[in-house]
């Protein structure tokens, strides 16, 4: 259940929230093991066809929890600035509930594809290569969002 935000006064409209989400470098995925143990880790992503995608090694702590349990939040933090006259923190940020799955053949690769758009546009070449050369040392999952909230601090 997504509870309602707080400081409604602060809360993104649901464009801006977006916009903030397609702008990130880098999100913290956070998941639970099977004993509901927390766990977060930050991820370079791609919002694609409605979607955030992100590659990952074939095993690990994350993957043993998304077989857990495929409910994960997805939290980006844009800019911020500490503001001490004011004992405040200018900031925004943004947090999407929803489920993991893994992408896999073409669309795998279409993932890996716009990934490198986003990071690396001077070097789609080099890119390609990377995804050919490590397309099965690298697995790809996407996370569908069920709901999204922004908010911001002016």
């Amino acid at each position: 259940m997504v509870h309602p935000m707080r400081r409604a006064d602060k809360q993104l409209s649901a464009k801006a929230a977006l916009e903030l989400l397609k702008a990130g470098e880098f999100g913290i995925i956070s998941s639970v093991d099977a004993v509901g143990q927390p766990y977060g880790v930050p991820v370079n992503y791609v919002l694609y066809q409605g979607c955030i995608d992100f590659h990952s090694a074939t095993e690990g702590h994350k993957i043993d929890n998304f077989k857990a349990n495929d409910r994960v939040s997805f939290c980006v933090v844009g800019k911020t600035k500490v503001l001490p006259e004011r004992l405040s923190t200018r900031y925004e940020s943004v947090i999407v509930f929803g489920r993991v799955s893994e992408k896999k053949g073409s669309h795998k690769s279409d993932s890996l594809r716009e990934l490198v758009k986003k990071l690396a546009p001077d070097h789609i070449e080099a890119g390609e290569k990377a995804i050919k050369n490590s397309f099965k040392a690298t697995r790809v999952f996407s996370i569908s969002i069920d709901s999204i909230t922004g908010k911001a601090e002016e």
